[in-house]
């Protein structure tokens, strides 16, 4: 758990998603796909029960190389950031982040303190070597905050997604634990 504050003064709260924030962590994962074309989907698209949820967050917590956090104001949540490591022996070491705050929230270091968090996590998981993503090749913001954290680029997805019949390019990024 981690606590701080925004430049406005509200109070933020970073901890280990838990089963009963099942519901709200989909409300929030839909809101988010509605305010932003920076997700590997769109509005509507994020189609999962409550059930399956919880199922999801209970499984993660069983595991040495996943975790699934959660960012809230207010009691409210306001982000969420998984990780979720290889599952077999040899690619245990490595895994994946996503990451999505609501856009009211963006700008706020809310994103940079998430991935702080992530990367400690991973340091002390005695598991985690590397953390990769994937992010679009025009989200200036967040590659901004992944260099500023020590993330390199890796390479590039050509046609990473397609939104209208418009494609954009991707990039691998990726942070070494040691």
């Amino acid at each position: 758990m981690k606590e701080f504050k925004l430049k406005n003064g509200d109070a933020v709260l970073i901890r280990q998603a838990t089963k009963n924030d099942a519901i709200e962590i989909i409300e929030c994962i839909n809101k988010i796909s509605s305010e932003t074309d920076f997700l590997t989907f769109g509005n509507g698209e994020f189609v999962i029960s409550i059930e399956q949820e919880e199922r999801f967050l209970e499984d993660i917590s069983r595991q040495n190389n996943a975790i699934f956090i959660v960012v809230e104001i207010d009691c409210t949540i306001v982000g969420t950031l998984s990780f979720s490591g290889g599952g077999r022996p040899r690619i245990s070491h490595t895994g994946e982040l996503g990451i999505s705050i609501l856009k009211e929230y963006w700008g706020n270091g809310i994103g940079t303190e998430l991935i702080k968090y992530l990367i400690e996590w991973c340091k002390q998981s005695g598991v985690i070597r590397k953390i990769n993503l994937e992010v679009r090749n025009d989200n200036f913001s967040a590659i901004h905050i992944y260099k500023k954290l020590g993330f390199t680029k890796e390479g590039v997805i050509t046609r990473f997604i397609q939104i209208n019949g418009v494609f954009y390019d991707g990039l691998f990024m990726g942070y070494t634990i040691d």
